[in-house]
């Protein structure tokens, strides 16, 4: 029985397109379990693998969607079995293996995670990658010190997927939480979710030639890198941390050692992408607790296969607010 799937292939000259398109179960890769999708979401990884690839796409044509949730069809794996309820997030699905942008997807077991308790399909993807992640971030810098009472959290990116989450889930935790945005109209979005205080991005995007400022921020989740990362790192408290998420500003980093030597400043990287079982569990685990649905809830917009072209482009350019869930079944 035949599926719809946003399939983007490349031409001759080398440009991508992307379109919705009737495929087959027998189209689609190996894998041990077969899922009938139902939602998806939209990641700044997921606007390259529509658009330009940027080398995360292998081969096409291809299948994108890093995320999705959905039902069981059919397994050969002990561990899920048909009707069951799964999510996936990562493992390079929708990059270099075929994505959540289908009606169908077959996978590899090991890369599913049961949906969690309390969670619908629908609020697992509004979660998505993004708020994976933001719960990861949090994560690691709680287990590097950070408590509620140690001062401010500085949250990038905030109006984005990972920064919506991280800003609504540090505040609900009791954090004081300063929202980075080069967009003056999200404020009363960001407020919404819980930052005391939003911080324009011209503040802390300039790069300065001293190697420490004030001690300001008791820890940063940051989605944007470059000369924000470096700047932040200046700014953090004594053997405080930030917690490093994405590089929307930029791969290099004009870093100085000696806030990392004087003041013991420590950078964590956050993989979201091949974390193993059980820190998935915990993670999502921590997610059902420490995040208001009905916050979360508030954070998105609804959109179906073939408005994927438009939002690829539009997460590129920094023009997605929140977070936007594919209903890929009802398409």
């Amino acid at each position: 029985m035949g599926f719809e799937a946003l399939v983007v292939d490349k031409d001759a000259e080398g440009k991508t397109h992307a379109a919705v398109r009737r495929l087959e179960v027998d189209d689609l890769p190996a894998g041990e379990v077969t899922v009938a999708v139902h939602y998806s979401t939209v990641n700044y990884k997921d606007g390259l693998c529509i658009g330009p690839g940027a080398g995360l796409v292998r081969k096409y044509p291809h299948v994108p969607g890093v995320d999705f949730a959905g039902i069981v069809e059919d397994s050969s794996d002990p561990r899920y079995a048909p009707g069951d309820a799964v999510v996936l997030t990562g493992w390079r699905v929708g990059e270099a293996h075929w994505g959540g942008y289908a009606q169908k997807a077959r996978v590899r077991a090991d890369w599913l995670v049961p949906l969690p308790e309390g969670l619908t399909l629908r609020q697992a993807m509004a979660i998505g990658t993004a708020g994976f992640t933001a719960m990861l971030a949090v994560i690691a810098l709680e287990e590097h010190g950070l408590a509620p009472g140690h001062g401010p959290v500085l949250v990038t990116g905030a109006a984005g997927g990972v920064g919506s989450v991280a800003v609504a889930v540090l505040a609900r935790l009791g954090h004081e939480v300063a929202a980075v945005t080069g967009r003056p109209e999200t404020e009363g979005y960001l407020r919404g979710l819980g930052a005391s205080r939003i911080v324009p991005r011209e503040e802390i995007a300039e790069a300065i030639a001293r190697p420490m400022e004030s001690e300001t921020w008791a820890g940063c989740i940051d989605a944007v890198g470059g000369t924000v990362l470096a700047r932040v790192t200046k700014q953090l408290k004594y053997r405080c941390s930030v917690a490093a998420v994405g590089n929307a500003g930029g791969l290099d980093v004009p870093l100085s050692v000696i806030p990392l030597l004087l003041r013991g400043v420590n950078i964590l990287g956050i993989d979201s992408v091949l974390q193993p079982f059980e820190n998935r569990i915990r993670a999502w685990g921590r997610l059902t607790r420490d995040l208001d649905l009905d916050m979360l809830e508030g954070m998105v917009r609804s959109a179906t296969l073939a408005d994927l072209p438009g939002l690829g482009r539009d997460i590129l350019k920094g023009r997605v607010q929140g977070r936007v869930v594919v209903d890929v079944a009802g398409t």
